[in-house]
């Protein structure tokens, strides 16, 4: 969310001093995912209303607008008459791409837009109408109506052996040695978000042990599960280390954005290499080793970096140290399907 967005929302019974004051503190107190999070619900909620209802919104928003919300957004579409208001408020959010389909929102994209909407209601110092008991009500129906299993942000992990095949299509061009850089460091530091990579700074890595120990020291600013200055420091050993310092030197990244895009002329930009550059990296790479389009995402790194890891039997609280899970339940997942298939009991019938 932009700075003109959140100076948009007034503060009751706030002098102006204050409200800006609030405002910054927002801003410097929510990770930037989050923050874009709210932007992009925001251009969503409001469409949407506008659509259903031909009307702004209202702060506070009616419990009608907020219990209609959650009707439109817990049944599929594609069956419905043409004349169904909520089709029709669903045909405008695709023809605006702000809507992919008719198709019933997953649950969890439901949950973080109410839950964006309720957070509007909080900065305004609003009671949210999603507190209605009704709509409350309402909601948990409908989150059982739409159950399904959660589909995966990667459809397969990138374990070592596609990681290899990967890693043998970077050549020696400097972009050869940063989407190496990149993939190493993405995979052998617990599995990173785009995101956390994009963001990743010179002054955020360590080469004091590098000559010594061949050890390089990764500082995240903020992660997903951790917050601004929480994160802990995260280890490269090895090909990873190499392959990050190599990039260092051969780009001459002293300062500024650790990773950016290449040029034609095969030198590398001041500015960063954005989240979507290395979603385009990985796409690259995985097709350039022979892999099917949409075989993963960067969030295989993730999930492949935690899948070997239960391939190769380390313990899932080691793994857990650099993947920065908040709960071993949520790492688990990863181990359970390892465990679940070399399970001898699945060979009982030869």
């Amino acid at each position: 969310m932009t700075h003109e967005m959140l100076t948009g929302f007034a503060f009751p019974s706030l002098s102006e001093c204050d409200s800006a004051a609030l405002t910054d503190l927002y801003l410097r107190g929510t990770p930037a995912n989050t923050l874009r999070a709210y932007e992009r619900d925001l251009l969503y909620i409001t469409a949407w209303k506008q659509a259903a209802f031909d009307e702004p919104l209202l702060w506070p928003e009616r419990e009608e607008v907020a219990l209609r919300f959650v009707l439109d957004h817990t049944r599929s579409l594609d069956d419905a008459p043409a004349d169904d208001p909520a089709r029709r408020s669903a045909a405008l959010l695709i023809g605006a791409n702000l809507r992919k389909s008719l198709a019933c929102p997953a649950p969890a994209t439901l949950d973080r837009r109410i839950s964006s909407w309720r957070s509007f209601h909080r900065m305004k110092n609003l009671i949210s109408p999603f507190e209605a008991p009704l709509i409350r009500q309402a909601r948990i129906k409908g989150r059982r109506a739409a159950a399904r299993r959660p589909a995966p942000k990667s459809a397969n992990p990138i374990t070592r052996e596609v990681l290899e095949a990967m890693l043998e299509t970077c050549d020696n061009s400097l972009r050869g040695i940063r989407d190496r850089a990149i993939l190493m460091l993405g995979w052998a530091s617990g599995g990173r978000r785009r995101s956390e990579i994009s963001a990743l700074m010179r002054a955020d890595v360590s080469l004091k042990e590098y000559g010594c120990e061949g050890v390089i020291w990764l500082s995240l600013v903020e992660t997903k599960t951790t917050g601004r200055g929480e994160t802990p420091r995260l280890v490269l050993k090895g090909r990873a280390a190499n392959a990050l310092a190599f990039w260092i030197k051969s780009a001459h990244v002293e300062d500024g954005p650790l990773f950016r895009p290449i040029a034609r002329n095969d030198a590398p930009l001041a500015r960063r290499l954005s989240p979507d550059g290395i979603y385009q990296v990985v796409q690259k790479r995985l097709l350039a080793a022979g892999y099917a389009k949409g075989f993963a995402t960067p969030h295989g790194l993730r999930s492949g970096f935690l899948t070997q890891a239960a391939l190769d039997g380390a313990p899932i609280q080691a793994a857990m140290r650099l993947s920065l899970h908040r709960s071993v339940s949520q790492a688990q997942r990863y181990y359970d399907d390892v465990e679940t298939k070399e399970n001898p009991a699945a060979d009982l019938l030869g």
